[in-house]
């Protein structure tokens, strides 16, 4: 028997990286899933997204685990379109039970020298889209009346600042701020509501030649290697990234029976990033 068995888990972001991997390990302990992802260009995003063969990947990969899923092409800045996704999901399955909130995207510079459009768009999907699919997914929890599970995807990003990021931190430090009242608001429904703080994962929102030339201007042309032996001195760990696992790892037992008291908390896998006085590595 899986954990989740008889649970249904809406995902945003599932089409690849973190949202895939969290849509795969809460289908592996039975939970049926609704994935959802743009599958579309955002232009201030300056590395590849996903695109719909992804997010069908994705659902394959749900299916092969024996679960039933729903997937949709869904922007999570579109809140009609969230609402009407929810009214789907709810007729096919018959609730939402856990709803795991990861779409994002990531970009940077100079505080100063953002351009509206980053600051915007960063805040629009990062914090607003994140609140929005809280909106779409709460008032269809508390009608059932059988409790449930949020799960927001922050960052170390949402507990302390990094520079050449102060659209994203806000952003993040925004969704802590939000799990926190929604974990104060929703308690008297019996719904959990925590965020989850992972350092540098290895996904492509890493992993891309336009993330290599912010973190490494000195290096021409860095690529992955460059980014490996580098990014090791970002965390007290001598590992230079998390992988997607260790993060739904993390997602599965806040979403599990296991962490049935467990609200309003900031679960963090950062390798000991945050550590204030890490040993460097040599």
């Amino acid at each position: 028997m899986g954990r989740l068995d008889g649970k249904v888990a809406l995902v945003t972001g599932a089409a690849r990286g973190l949202g895939r991997s969290h849509a795969l390990r809460l289908a592996e302990e039975g939970a049926d899933i609704v994935a959802i992802d743009i599958c579309a260009p955002i232009e201030t995003a300056p590395y590849e997204l996903a695109a719909p063969d992804d997010l069908s990947e994705t659902a394959k990969l749900v299916e092969g685990n024996g679960r039933r899923v729903l997937a949709r092409q869904t922007d999570v800045r579109d809140l009609s379109a969230l609402q009407d996704l929810v009214a789907d999901a709810v007729e096919e399955f018959g609730g939402i039970d856990i709803l795991v909130a990861n779409a994002g995207i990531a970009s940077f510079g100079l505080s100063w020298e953002l351009a509206e459009e980053q600051w915007q768009e960063m805040l629009d999907v990062n914090l607003t889209g994140i609140w929005k699919a809280t909106k779409a997914v709460i008032p269809s929890m508390i009608e059932r009346g059988q409790g449930g599970v949020i799960i927001l995807s922050s960052s170390t990003a949402g507990l302390i600042a990094y520079a050449n990021l102060s659209h994203y931190t806000a952003a993040k430090h925004g969704v802590t701020g939000l799990m926190r009242t929604l974990a104060v608001e929703l308690a008297p429904h019996d719904i959990r509501v925590n965020s989850v703080h992972p350092t540098m994962s290895d996904t492509r929102m890493l992993n891309n030649p336009a993330i290599y030339g912010m973190f490494f201007p000195g290096l021409e042309n860095p690529d992955r290697q460059d980014a490996e032996a580098g990014f090791i001195h970002m965390n007290a760990l001598r590992i230079p990234w998390v992988e997607p696992i260790d993060v739904s790892n993390a997602v599965l037992y806040l979403a599990s029976d296991e962490a049935r008291y467990v609200t309003g908390t900031t679960q963090v896998i950062d390798a000991g990033a945050m550590a204030p006085y890490k040993i460097p590595h040599v």
